[in-house]
C-alpha cells in the first residue's frame, strides 16, 4: 500500500491584517490577517522551508523523487525543482520534475508519484506544492491571497495515511486564468466561476470518488479542498450533506490566505496534524478539472518526529506595520534598482557549497570549516579535508546592524554563527526584530532568494530567529 509517510507545512513571518488593506484603498476588510512572504522569499524557498519540515527525522538522501507544484514558478524556462532538491540534500539521482500552472498540480502530483511508487520505479517520493501569486491593487483578490507552501513525503513505509483511491477528470473552463504576458490572476464572473468552475468540479470529482470507493460521505472525518472563497467552500459542505465544522478542515483563511495550489496540502496537514488513527480524509483540488483522493490514517499518526508543522508556523509570526511595506516586498513600487553582478559559471563551479551548503572537516585537526579551501585554517594541512553538509541551526558568534543598505528603516542584521556540529558562517538575519538580535541567540539558516543578478536568480542561505518544533 502507497501513502503518506510525512507531512510539512511553511507560513511566511510576515502577516498583513485585511482591515489594512481595506483601510488603504477606503474599502470594507475581510476578517483576519494573510501571510505575505518576504522580499527575499519565492515559491522555490518557501518549498524548501516546507520541505525541511516534512523531513524530519528523514534522511534525505533515501528519497529519490520530488515533484515541485505550483502556478508561481520563478523560472519559465527552466525546472526549478532541482533547487529544491540540493537545498535539502536530496541525492543528485533524484528524479525531480515541475507541475506547473495548474491550481490542483499538488493532487496530481501525488497522484503521479503514487503510479510511480506501486510501479517500482520510485520509493520515496517528496510532493511539494508553494504559491506566492500576485493579486491586483485595490482588488477583492489582493485581500484573499496568501503566501504559503506544503510537502508530503509518499512511500510504502511507515505510514501514516494509507491512499486508498483517487477520481479525477479534466473540464476545460475559461474561470480563473493568467497568460503569459499578464502579471495578475484574471476572472471571468464570480458567479459563473464559484458555481461551474469550482463547486461544479469539485462536487464532481468528489462524487465520482464515493461512487468508486462506495464510500459514506457522512461518516468521513475530514474534507480538505482547495477553494474559491470561504462561503464557497462551506456550500461545498452543505451539498455534501457533511458538517462544515466538524467535518471541513480548516484551509486556514483567516490566519494565512489562500495560497494557490498550495491550498488543499496546507489543509491536508492541517487535519493529519489533528487526526486520530483510522479516520478517513478526502483530499480534493479543482482546476480546469479536479482531483479527489481518499486517505485512512494509521496509528502512526500519532508517532511522528517533533516538526513546527501547522501549529509552529502558526504561532511564528510578525506583523507588518505597514501596507507600504507589502507593496516593497512584492517589488510593486517602480524604481530603478542596480543589478548586482552574477556569473552563471560560478554559480555552476560553486552551487554544491552555495545551494547544498557543503562544507569540509580538516582530517589532521577535525576543524569543520566554510568556505571551501585548500588550507586548513587552524592547523594549516594541505588537501586533507572530507566533504561534510553544514547543520542548519547554530549561536550567534557576534553581530552588527547595517543601516545603509536597508535604507535607514530598519537595520539588517549581518551575524557570523557558529554552527551546530561546527562551522563558522558569515550572514545577514531575516524575519526578525532587529532590536532582539543578541550574542548566544540561537538561529536558523534559511533558503533565500538573495537577488537577481546575471539574468537569474541568485539563491543562498540566511539566518533567522530559531524555531521550536513540537
Amino acid at each position: 500500500m502507497v501513502g503518506i509517510e510525512s507531512y510539512g507545512v511553511y507560513f511566511p513571518f510576515w502577516r498583513l491584517s485585511r482591515g489594512e488593506i481595506g483601510k488603504v484603498w477606503g474599502m470594507p476588510g475581510g476578517p483576519g490577517e494573510k501571510a505575505v512572504a518576504n522580499g527575499d522569499e519565492d515559491s522555490v524557498t518557501m518549498s524548501v522551508e516546507a520541505g525541511f519540515d516534512c523531513l524530519a527525522g528523514i534522511d534525505p538522501k533515501t528519497v529519490d523523487g520530488l515533484i515541485f507544484a505550483t502556478t508561481t514558478a520563478p523560472y519559465r524556462e527552466k525546472s526549478n525543482a532541482p533547487i529544491i532538491a540540493i537545498a535539502l540534500g536530496l541525492s543528485k539521482e533524484a528524479m525531480t520534475m515541475d507541475f506547473t500552472n495548474t491550481l490542483r498540480g499538488g493532487t496530481t502530483a501525488i497522484r503521479m508519484a503514487r503510479d510511480m511508487i506501486e510501479a517500482g520505479t520510485l520509493k520515496r517520493v517528496l510532493v511539494v506544492a508553494a504559491d506566492m501569486r500576485l493579486a491586483e491593487q485595490e482588488s477583492f483578490d489582493e485581500q484573499m491571497y496568501g503566501d504559503g507552501a506544503a510537502a508530503v513525503l509518499l512511500s510504502k513505509e511507515n505510514l501514516i495515511a494509507d491512499l486508498k483511491d483517487a477520481y479525477s477528470f479534466s473540464d476545460e473552463i475559461v474561470s480563473v486564468w493568467r497568460k503569459n504576458t499578464d502579471d495578475y490572476v484574471m476572472h471571468f464572473e464570480d458567479k459563473v466561476e464559484n458555481n461551474f468552475g469550482f463547486q461544479g468540479n469539485i462536487l464532481e470529482a468528489i462524487k465520482g470518488l464515493q461512487k468508486k470507493t462506495g464510500i459514506e460521505l457522512k461518516e468521513i472525518g475530514k474534507l480538505c479542498c482547495s477553494y474559491f472563497d470561504p462561503r464557497g467552500l462551506m456550500s461545498i459542505a452543505g451539498k455534501l450533506g457533511l458538517n462544515p465544522l466538524l467535518q471541513l478542515s480548516d484551509p486556514l483563511f483567516t490566519s494565512i490566505g489562500n495560497t494557490g495550489a498550495s491550498s488543499p496540502l496546507i489543509a491536508f496537514a492541517n487535519a493529519l496534524e489533528n487526526s486520530q488513527p483510522a479516520q478517513e480524509i478526502i483530499l480534493a483540488a479543482h482546476g480546469d478539472g479536479a482531483d479527489a483522493i481518499l486517505f485512512v490514517t494509521t496509528d502512526r499518526i500519532k508517532k511522528l518526529p517533533p516538526r513546527a508543522g501547522v501549529k509552529g508556523n502558526l504561532a511564528r509570526k510578525g506583523v507588518l506595520f505597514s501596507y507600504e511595506q507589502y507593496v516593497k516586498f512584492r517589488k510593486i513600487s517602480k524604481r530603478e534598482r542596480p543589478l548586482p553582478k552574477s556569473s552563471p559559471v560560478i554559480h555552476y563551479r560553486d552551487k554544491e557549497m552555495e545551494l547544498a551548503l557543503l562544507g569540509e572537516k580538516c582530517r589532521s585537526c577535525g576543524t569543520v570549516q566554510y568556505p571551501l579551501v585548500r588550507i586548513c585554517y587552524v592547523c594549516q594541512s594541505k588537501d586533507k579535508f572530507d566533504e561534510v553538509r553544514l547543520r542548519h541551526t547554530g549561536k550567534i558568534f557576534t553581530f552588527t546592524k547595517d543601516f545603509i543598505r536597508s535604507g535607514g528603516a530598519q537595520p539588517i542584521p549581518w551575524c557570523v554563527i557558529d554552527l551546530d556540529g561546527g562551522g563558522r558562517v558569515f550572514l545577514t538575519m531575516t524575519d526578525c526584530d532587529p532590536a532582539q538580535v543578541k550574542i548566544g541567540m540561537e538561529v536558523d539558516l534559511v533558503f533565500r532568494n538573495i537577488h537577481q543578478g546575471g539574468g537569474f536568480n541568485n539563491y543562498y542561505w540566511r539566518c533567522r530567529p530559531a524555531l521550536k518544533t513540537a
